[in-house]
């Protein structure tokens, strides 16, 4: 449920209280970076609810992160890169619970 809660209510918190009039652009983008988890198709088996997804999958790896947080100075990049970091967190809490 945390998962799942920081997944879809945080970007539409972030959207909304930052980005008031295309809080709708912003959190189809921010939800859209979900397709981050389509590096769980090259694991065997491609869902293990025991994995923890940090730096076991090619763009949940510490170096993706560290580009991630990259992408947080550029203007265009910044919502991408808010998005990408939230579902990162999401799914380190995972690694935790």
């Amino acid at each position: 449920m945390t998962h799942y809660g920081i997944h879809f209510i945080i970007p539409l918190l972030i959207a909304i209280l930052f980005y008031k009039k295309k809080w709708m652009q912003v959190y189809f983008i921010l939800i859209a970076t979900m397709l981050i988890d389509l590096d769980h198709l090259l694991a065997t088996p491609v869902f293990d609810p025991n994995r923890c997804s940090i730096n076991f999958h090619p763009l949940h790896s510490y170096y993706a992160i560290a580009c991630y947080f990259i992408l947080l100075i550029p203007k265009k990049s910044r919502i991408l890169a808010i998005g990408l970091l939230i579902h990162l967190i999401a799914d380190s809490i995972d690694c935790y619970l």
